[in-house]
């Protein structure tokens, strides 16, 4: 990456997404839990695939789809993750540069393929995800670019990156760097299956200041507390030094101690796919938040950026989002 300071860089799971619409009835031939992310072996991946209809490929992953909005908005985002050198690695690496993201990690010469994330998207907008992981999983502290973590105003972090061991020591060095540098470190929860699996680690990172800023929605928020969200968010207001909670239609929320601001969601016309809802919520906090916003501020870029990725296939702005800010009379 250039010595350019970034606004957000960002650690996750490099993935290409392969999107196909779906029938319900498709979700239960196939024992897959709607909504929800389950991580399958290649085989599975394979099977899966052959099975599916028509799809559109894209570069993918929660924090990578993050860092595009992030540049979409005007931010300067870098992202950090592993792909192996094979046709879907190419794709992946080709497709988040060509968004004016800043990435440079190198692509694995062995070892596992590059990771795919096959997406089902049924009537309602719901989507299923069956991810293999695959060369991401391979991301290790040596790929850790140091001098960008130490002039990012945030390093932030995907939940589903806490699964691979090495990658989890990779984020740990950065969120030592971060703050050996006077930075931000953030973290998504990610899926609430993710934090059921590491329900107490992800609680330990918050409690002890590794992670400054939370990024979760009411499922996850719930999951990480066992509770009702009110009793969630009361424990989460005592646990965090800051944290964003997206409610959906009921919108999202900031919280830093006693201090609470909420937004309400932007309207959309039709909800066509909710790929991405979440990442593109956090590119928007994260641009304003970078950038010195207000926390009402933020939230709205946020919002923004997550009706605008809700209302068509795929996790990727097709607008521009800072001419669509601009639109909607948001500082940008």
């Amino acid at each position: 990456m250039t010595a350019q300071q970034l606004d957000v860089v960002g650690f996750g799971n490099a993935i290409v997404d392969v999107i196909a619409r779906s029938e319900e009835g498709f979700l239960d031939r196939h024992a897959m839990r709607k909504g929800g992310m389950t991580l399958i072996d290649e085989e599975r991946a394979e099977a899966v695939y052959g099975a599916m209809g028509p799809g559109v490929e894209i570069s993918g992953g929660s924090a990578a789809n993050t860092m595009v909005g992030i540049a979409s908005f005007g931010g300067i985002s870098g992202f950090v993750g592993k792909v192996r050198d094979d046709e879907l690695g190419g794709i992946f690496a080709h497709d988040i540069r060509a968004a004016g993201v800043a990435y440079a990690t190198p692509a694995a010469a062995t070892g596992p393929t590059t990771a795919r994330c096959l997406i089902l998207v049924t009537p309602d907008g719901e989507r299923t995800m069956n991810t293999y992981l695959g060369a991401a999983q391979d991301l290790s502290p040596s790929d850790v670019d140091e001098t960008a973590v130490a002039g990012a105003s945030v390093t932030y972090l995907e939940g589903y990156l806490w699964d691979p061991p090495a990658a989890k020591e990779a984020f740990l060095k950065a969120a030592g760097i971060a703050h050996g540098a006077g930075r931000t470190v953030a973290l998504t929860l990610s899926d609430a299956f993710c934090v059921g699996r590491y329900r107490a680690e992800f609680l330990e990172l918050i409690r002890t200041g590794t992670v400054d800023l939370v990024f979760a929605n009411e499922t996850e928020l719930m999951s990480l507390y066992e509770t009702d969200f009110d009793a969630a968010l009361a424990a989460l207001r005592q646990d965090a030094r800051r944290a964003v909670v997206t409610r959906s239609e009921k919108g999202a929320l900031s919280v830093a101690g006693e201090d609470l601001v909420a937004v309400p969601a932007f309207p959309v016309a039709k909800v066509v796919d909710t790929t991405g809802a979440g990442d593109l919520f956090a590119a928007g906090y994260l641009y304003g938040f970078a950038r010195g916003f207000t926390p009402e501020e933020s939230l709205k870029l946020g919002a923004l950026a997550a009706a605008e990725i809700i209302s068509h296939i795929g996790a990727r702005p097709e607008k521009n989002l800072r001419e669509l800010a601009l639109e909607h009379g948001l500082r940008v």
